[in-house]
């Protein structure tokens, strides 16, 4: 059996990964406004009416704010979700990454390490953006190692003005 090496992280408050969750609070400019997580970021874009977004960005946490999102009727989620959210998210994560030079430095400093996000409680939400007991798709920890293969293949410190080119 070969053993994979990784980092699994799940809560926001965790040293020293848990800034790879989307409920740690750090504020990201997406799509033109500022947002007070990651999770908020990613969410907003959910929403069908304006109203309903509205709604779910005044969640009183970004774990609230998760729970209300994944409950939302079908008829309040836009139109082509399910084929657009992990786009979003690859977006949303950039953001947050490019951002804020500690976290991509972090990111970067797993090497070559699997991420997994290491969810508690078995749901398909967790099962999909993580996995619960070694069972799951794990895509926010693959679109973390996405995203760190992307950053790392960026020349000395011109990464930046090589995104705004792009």
């Amino acid at each position: 059996m070969t053993v994979v090496a990784e980092i699994r992280f799940y809560r926001a408050s965790e040293k020293p990964y848990g800034i790879f969750s989307n409920l740690f609070r750090r504020p990201i400019e997406f799509e033109g406004d500022v947002f007070p997580t990651s999770e908020h970021a990613y969410q907003a874009g959910k929403a069908r009416k304006p109203e309903v977004r509205k709604w779910l960005m005044q969640a009183p946490s970004p774990a609230l704010l998760a729970m209300a999102a994944h409950g939302l009727y079908y008829w309040d989620v836009a139109p082509g979700w399910s084929k657009t959210k992990f786009d979003r998210m690859r977006r949303v994560l950039e953001a947050k990454f490019t951002q804020h030079p500690d976290l991509r430095d972090r990111l970067l400093s797993t090497g070559d390490l699997r991420l997994v996000e290491a969810a508690t409680v078995d749901n398909e939400v967790n099962r999909l953006w993580g996995e619960v007991n070694g069972v799951g798709q794990n895509m926010l920890g693959t679109l973390l190692m996405e995203l760190r293969a992307k950053l790392r293949s960026r020349s000395g410190r011109n990464w930046l003005a090589m995104e705004a080119a792009e």
